[in-house]
């Protein structure tokens, strides 16, 4: 008897321990949450800090506010590019382009109120140029130069002014009359001009096999098909015709620019990229010389008439794609 009630007090000892750890649990653990987490409260956009420049800084000038600070004008030019820009026997720039540039000098003269303005010359190059304009030491190019897209994304241009087709300067006992007669043949061009680009558009469109090297000049490219480093010079026809005008007279005799043209070209004078005031002031004064016939009698005086150095007409009429572009101007490049 006194065992079983010792089992009995036992049980009902351990169910009372059993009772009294139920809240002890539920007091250390949680209750199990199962409803679903409230929704993200959606916050309104912070507008971005405003940052200022650091302390000091000032903003580039524009192409004008240059021009009147240092008082003078930086013109881009070349040095054998005829009849566009180039040097005469005493070192003076010439050209056709050289002479637009400067009635856009005039504007700006009347513009700023600056009529004692210096005029710089600036030697430039084909592959220099365009890094002249971006960093501004040269105002405004006034060479040969083609309105492309590829350029148009780091320079600007005005509207265009002339209009060039691309063909070859081969040696007249070369047997070359066409690109078809390239095959094998080493094509120069100069560094810095698209005139690769066509050759090889219109070689690897026919499958036609062309050696390439590229000049440091257009004189150097002239004289290395001259002097037979290469068979053919591909530039600018009214380029070629330049040259060949400039050369001694036995030179020019063994040379000659074939028919078959492998593209057209607008020309632009070329500035400062995101300058819309500039801008505004050489398409204005470009259009005003379409308009008054000006740019004609300027053309004339360049390709239709003696000039220097050796008093050699070009006679090269004008296109009808640049009669077109005097009546409806724009700055469209290729």
């Amino acid at each position: 008897m006194s065992a079983m009630k010792t089992t009995i007090h036992g049980r009902k000892l351990l169910l009372l321990i059993a009772v009294l750890m139920v809240p002890l649990a539920q007091a250390e653990a949680p209750p199990l949450n199962l409803s679903l987490p409230p929704p993200a409260v959606s916050q309104q956009p912070v507008d971005p800090a405003v940052v200022k420049p650091p302390p000091g800084y000032q903003a580039p000038l524009t192409t004008l506010e240059k021009i009147r600070s240092y008082g003078a004008i930086y013109l881009g030019h070349r040095d054998t590019s005829i009849p566009f820009s180039y040097l005469d026997n005493d070192g003076k720039v010439n050209g056709y382009s050289w002479e637009l540039c400067q009635r856009v000098v005039d504007a700006v003269k009347t513009r700023l109120n600056l009529p004692a303005l210096e005029v710089v010359p600036v030697f430039t190059t084909s592959s220099t140029r365009i890094l002249m304009a971006q960093t501004g030491v040269i105002d405004l190019n006034c060479g040969s130069m083609t309105n492309s897209e590829q350029r148009a994304r780091y320079v600007s241009f005005s509207n265009t002014y002339f209009v060039a087709g691309i063909k070859g300067l081969v040696r007249k006992d070369s047997g070359i009359k066409s690109a078809a007669d390239l095959a094998g043949k080493t094509v120069v061009t100069t560094a810095g001009t698209t005139s690769s680009d066509y050759v090889k558009a219109v070689t690897s469109r026919r499958n036609i096999f062309v050696n390439y090297r590229s000049a440091g000049s257009h004189q150097d490219a002239f004289n290395d098909v001259l002097e037979g480093r290469a068979d053919a010079f591909v530039l600018d026809d009214i380029l070629l015709h330049g040259l060949l005008a400039s050369a001694q007279q036995g030179d020019a005799y063994k040379l000659t620019v074939v028919d078959e043209s492998f593209g057209f070209e607008p020309y632009g004078l070329m500035f400062r990229k995101n300058d819309p005031e500039f801008k505004k002031l050489v398409d204005e004064t470009v259009a005003g010389l379409m308009k008054s016939g000006e740019l004609e009698r300027i053309y004339a005086k360049w390709f239709l008439s003696a000039i220097p150095p050796k008093g050699i007409n070009l006679n090269v009429p004008m296109s009808p794609e640049l009669k077109q572009l005097i009546k409806t101007p724009n700055d469209r490049g290729i």
